[in-house]
């Protein structure tokens, strides 16, 4: 599996995926949206981890700079 994801994009993932995360736990969003935000963001925060997104391979995305 080779990683497709860049740094500036990892983080961005991250720290969204971070404030879904706290706006769950102050009880800012609730409900069916809060599920789904929660699933995205947890989503997110893997594919950030592993630099590998499997949407960016179906659509032939790379945000990673290869080394030459």
């Amino acid at each position: 599996m080779e990683k497709n994801m860049g740094s500036t994009d990892r983080t961005i993932r991250i720290l969204v995926a971070v404030v879904i995360f706290v706006l769950y736990f102050i009880d800012v969003i609730s409900g069916a949206l809060a599920v789904i935000l929660l699933i995205l963001a947890s989503i997110a925060i893997v594919t950030s981890l592993i630099g590998f997104c499997p949407l960016y391979k179906l659509l032939g995305i790379s945000t990673n700079k290869k080394k030459e």
